[in-house]
């Protein structure tokens, strides 16, 4: 059988010296969120593997826990880094965390170039382009969870730099200057409206071959409770865009343990895109992020 992966998720633990990492209203000193907990999910699921995005600060010191995921887990997980945004030497700092370790890719929230869209391009200007050379160099993915202002300047990156492999977050939504907030589940939260032109932004990726766009993070941008129907819509939309070989599942986890469950974000493709063929959802589930992100061969 093919294997079901989830392709974006987060764990860490309570804050310690062994593991250090930032505290946050999302993360408390206390809260925990262990990649045992995940793996039990996981398990009572079906899902053989998954993708760990580092949460809780950006220095080499923070992602103590995500190298002893990837480490103990050797079959089971790929992980995903971040980078300081005031690092003088970006390229060290991303070998560093890849070096020997699962971690294959990092997490960017801004692009850093010109915000009016009118302007000049540039993009060896760009704040972010030695992390882009570094990413082609080494062959690193790169995880894309960008605001409103910064979505117009994806293409110049993408055609710059055709080899590096991307992966837009959350249904490819760049939310806009403060739109972010907590829930009463501990869960984020997104203003998106209806209409949200960055949205429109990434749909035009779909004719880049080294981009995928994530279906997750439903809860935070729905107006309604699960199984979040008003964005089915959205859903048909990128897979009639960017067909199915070029869409990735993910949960979110943990801030979709409580509510809606683990169980249900397992099946949201079913109930939001119930039309789709047997191996355009096996590709959906698992399949491209194999082949994307080469994950090693599992035992389920």
């Amino acid at each position: 059988m093919r294997a079901k992966i989830d392709s974006h998720g987060h764990v860490f633990t309570k804050a310690s010296t062994e593991f250090p990492r930032e505290v946050s209203q999302l993360m408390p000193e206390d809260r925990q969120e262990s990649v045992e907990k995940l793996l039990a999910e996981m398990e009572n699921n079906r899902i053989d593997q998954a993708v760990l995005v580092q949460t809780g600060g950006a220095n080499i010191a923070s992602h103590t826990y995500l190298l002893y995921c990837l480490k103990s887990y050797p079959k089971c997980f790929l992980g995903i880094g971040l980078i300081p945004l005031d690092t003088s030497d970006c390229a060290s700092h991303m070998d560093r965390l890849a070096e020997n370790s699962a971690i294959i890719g990092f997490r960017l929230s801004s692009l850093g170039g010109p915000r009016d869209p009118f302007a000049p391009i540039d993009v060896s200007r760009f704040d972010t382009f030695p992390i882009w050379k570094r990413a082609a160099e080494q062959d690193y993915v790169l995880w894309l969870y960008l605001r409103a202002i910064d979505a117009h300047l994806i293409p110049y990156l993408l055609e710059e730099f055709p080899q590096v492999r991307v992966v837009i977050n959350h249904l490819g939504i760049c939310p806009g200057m403060g739109k972010f907030s907590v829930d009463q589940d501990g869960r984020p939260q997104v203003e998106t409206p209806s209409y949200n032109p960055a949205f429109h932004t990434t749909h035009r990726l779909a004719r880049y071959e080294n981009v995928m766009i994530h279906l997750s993070g439903q809860y935070a941008f729905s107006k309604e409770a699960y199984p979040y129907r008003d964005l089915a819509g959205w859903h048909r939309s990128l897979v009639g865009i960017y067909g199915a070989e070029s869409l990735m599942w993910a949960t979110d986890f943990p801030w979709i343990f409580n509510n809606p469950g683990y169980g249900k974000m397992a099946r949201i493709i079913d109930e939001l895109l119930p039309e789709l063929s047997e191996h355009e959802h096996t590709q959906i589930m698992g399949g491209n992020a194999k082949r994307f992100l080469r994950f090693p061969d599992c035992q389920n």
